[in-house]
């Protein structure tokens, strides 16, 4: 009945939508940082993990010297805080930091460019050595000027500058990334692919070897002229090269008109940008990323602060955003002790789940493959982030991590 040339009229008239499918290829393989540091170019060194490792666990030691403390001043759940105090403390002294940018924008500033050449070139040759540490983060690399016409050059020759010594003085992290800061153009996107493209084959570094990380910080950049989802466009202009889109919590929120007083996380147009992020990135690869906090943990505004932070954690959680930025060694306290809480106490009901799927138990709910993708995910992450082992997950539901690796198809 389906003769040849019927199937060769209805594969074609599918083409359009097979075409569109290969634009989507699931979850990316490689393990998500919970968090990205910005580090200012003049203020960043090969030994800045250690700095941050140091001062975090000092204000441990001083505001929450034991888990009971730390429940108490962060506002944590008392009854997880006792598993996840030393998960934190071991965390901290191994890999404080997961994800790093050396900041040569907002937080850097204008400076001369004889000055900035010098710090560029200063940085690469102390991300390259920083990468050779134990203590290394999992992604490292750069926020450059944005490629508007007044800052365009000053921010490539900077990025050329730090890749180039890098490459010299050992060679770039495993996994380097390029921040675009205030993209409002797919031309933007396009050209960094370019300038990408350009750097490796000049420097003979592999293909691909160089990432671009978006930052939604106008709201141009989530919906066009026309009203059409722009930041869908800046995902696949990408070509395969965007690591991540990252929310820039105060330059949107002022773009988009809130006063000071009002700029958060937590405003109705901050959610609603971010919700509109995750569904063009989602099935793509490309990771969505919360803001930051201005509030800082010092002084006497340490416990206000954290508890803060470690609300606000927890909020992004829920609402699948499983990276945000910290600005502050401080922030890495309440980071990782969030995170942990939040996937300890997930991963009861999750393995309990992925068991009665994978047995074909009776139970109370009838998950379908893409729930138990979504489950094996995220006690995936529960694993990799350092919240649990995989002697607890393999206890609780059954499964090693290459069978959970399956399930969640990465």
């Amino acid at each position: 009945m389906f003769d040849n040339d019927f199937r060769a009229e209805i594969d074609a008239l599918l083409g359009p939508a097979d075409a569109q499918a290969r634009l989507f290829p699931g979850e990316a393989s490689a393990r998500q940082p919970v968090h990205t540091v910005y580090v200012p170019a003049d203020q960043f060194s090969a030994d800045t993990c250690t700095q941050w490792e140091e001062q975090a666990l000092a204000l441990l030691a001083e505001h929450a010297p034991g888990p009971s403390g730390l429940a108490e001043v962060a506002g944590l759940p008392a009854d997880s805080i006792e598993d996840v105090y030393p998960r934190l403390t071991a965390k901290l002294t191994s890999q404080p930091i997961e994800d790093l940018r050396v900041d040569f924008e907002d937080g850097y500033g204008l400076r001369p460019d004889d000055e900035e050449d010098a710090a560029a070139t200063a940085a690469g040759t102390a991300l390259a050595e920083m990468a050779s540490r134990p203590n290394a983060p999992l992604l490292a690399g750069i926020r450059i000027k944005g490629l508007q016409s007044s800052t365009r050059w000053r921010g490539l020759k900077t990025l050329e500058l730090l890749v180039s010594a890098a490459v010299a003085h050992g060679g770039l992290p495993a996994r380097f990334v390029v921040t675009l800061p205030k993209v409002a153009h797919i031309a933007e996107v396009q050209a960094g692919v370019r300038v990408l493209a350009h750097l490796e084959s000049a420097l003979g570094l592999a293909e691909g070897a160089l990432r671009l990380e978006l930052q939604i910080e106008v709201p141009q950049a989530v919906y066009g002229p026309d009203g059409s989802a722009a930041v869908a466009r800046l995902v696949h202009a990408a070509e395969g090269r965007c690591e991540g889109l990252h929310y820039g919590t105060y330059d949107f929120s002022a773009a988009a008109g809130v006063v000071a007083g009002y700029q958060s996380l937590e405003h109705p147009l901050a959610d609603h940008a971010k919700a509109v992020m995750q569904l063009a990135a989602a099935q793509t690869g490309v990771r969505v990323s919360d803001g930051s906090t201005n509030v800082i943990p010092v002084g006497d505004g340490v416990s206000a602060a954290w508890r803060l932070h470690a609300r606000l954690v927890r909020r992004a959680l829920e609402r699948a955003l499983y990276q945000g930025w910290d600005l502050h060694p401080g922030h890495l306290v309440t980071r990782y002790a969030a995170t942990y809480a939040f996937y300890r106490a997930e991963l009861a009901p999750s393995a309990a789940r992925l068991k009665a799927y994978t047995e074909k138990a009776a139970s109370g709910v009838m998950d379908e493959p893409a729930t138990a993708q979504a489950l094996a995910n995220a006690v995936l992450r529960a694993v990799e982030c350092g919240a649990c082992d995989d002697a607890e997950v393999q206890q609780a539901c059954g499964l090693d991590r290459s069978a959970l690796l399956v399930l969640a198809r990465r």
